[in-house]
C-alpha cells in the first residue's frame, strides 16, 4: 500500500521509529508503527479513518462510557478487520471483550492493572498512558507507553503543558518498555521525534486528516 503527502509522511516516519525499535515488545507482541486514537467529540466515524489506516497500524477505541460504546466498536472491528490492522479499547476491558478487541489502552492511574491483565489475557497489547517519569512505579505487564503531550496537544491534553523533545527523550529512555510519541505531532514535526527512541506515533487529528480521504 503507497501512500503520498502528508499520510506518507506519517507512516513513512513511523515506519522508521518502529525499524530502529525493533518492533517487539518484551512481552513477544508486535508494536504496530502507528496508534490512531479516537475521540468522540473529534472522532465522530472513526471507523471511515480505520478503513484507511496502512496494514499493521492499530486504532485506539476511546468510548468514554457512551452508550453507543459497542455498536461504535463493531463497527470499528469490521473496519480493522478489512484493513487488517489491531484494535485496542481504552480502559474497558470488558468492552474489549465483547467487540474482541486485540489489546487494551489504560489510563495512567490504571497502571497497575497491567500485571494482572497481562496473565487474564495474555494474547492482549497492554498499552498505558503516560504523562512524565515513570518514578519507581511498577510496569510489569505493559507492553509499551504512549507518552504524552510531546508538541503543544488539542483535545484532553490542551491545557497541558507539552514535554518538549528533550524531556520527552529523557523520559522514554529510562522507562522498561517502548514508547510511542503522542501529542501534537504532524507531518511538519514528525521527523524529529527520530532523534529520540520512540518506537512509533500515535496521534488524532493529524492522522484524522492525513488518511481522512
Amino acid at each position: 500500500m503507497s501512500f503520498s503527502g502528508d499520510a506518507d509522511i506519517l507512516w513513512g516516519t513511523a515506519l522508521a521509529l518502529a525499524r530502529r525499535a525493533g518492533g517487539v515488545s518484551p512481552r513477544g507482541h508486535a508494536l504496530p508503527p502507528l496508534l490512531f486514537f479516537t475521540d468522540p467529540d473529534r472522532t465522530l466515524e472513526p471507523w471511515q479513518i480505520a478503513q484507511n489506516l496502512p496494514q499493521g497500524s492499530a486504532v485506539v477505541y476511546r468510548a468514554f462510557s457512551r452508550t453507543d460504546a459497542k455498536e461504535t466498536g463493531l463497527k470499528l472491528r469490521a473496519a480493522c478487520d478489512r484493513a487488517k490492522i489491531g484494535l485496542l479499547v481504552g480502559k474497558d476491558d470488558a468492552l474489549a471483550t465483547a467487540i474482541g478487541a486485540d489489546g487494551l489502552h489504560l489510563p495512567e492511574m490504571d497502571m497497575a492493572r497491567a500485571d494482572a491483565l497481562s496473565q487474564t489475557y495474555p494474547h492482549w497489547l497492554l498499552t498505558c498512558a503516560l504523562h512524565g517519569p515513570l518514578t519507581g512505579r511498577c510496569a510489569t505487564g505493559l507492553d509499551a507507553f504512549v507518552v504524552s503531550p510531546v508538541f503543544p496537544a488539542g483535545g484532553a491534553s490542551a491545557a497541558k503543558a507539552d514535554l518538549g523533545l528533550e524531556a520527552f527523550s529523557r523520559i522514554i529512555a529510562a522507562l522498561p518498555c517502548p514508547a510511542y510519541g503522542l501529542g501534537g505531532i504532524q507531518p511538519a514535526n514528525a521527523a524529529q521525534l527520530l532523534e529520540t527512541r520512540a518506537c512509533g506515533i500515535a496521534g488524532v487529528e493529524s492522522i484524522m486528516r492525513a488518511f481522512g480521504r
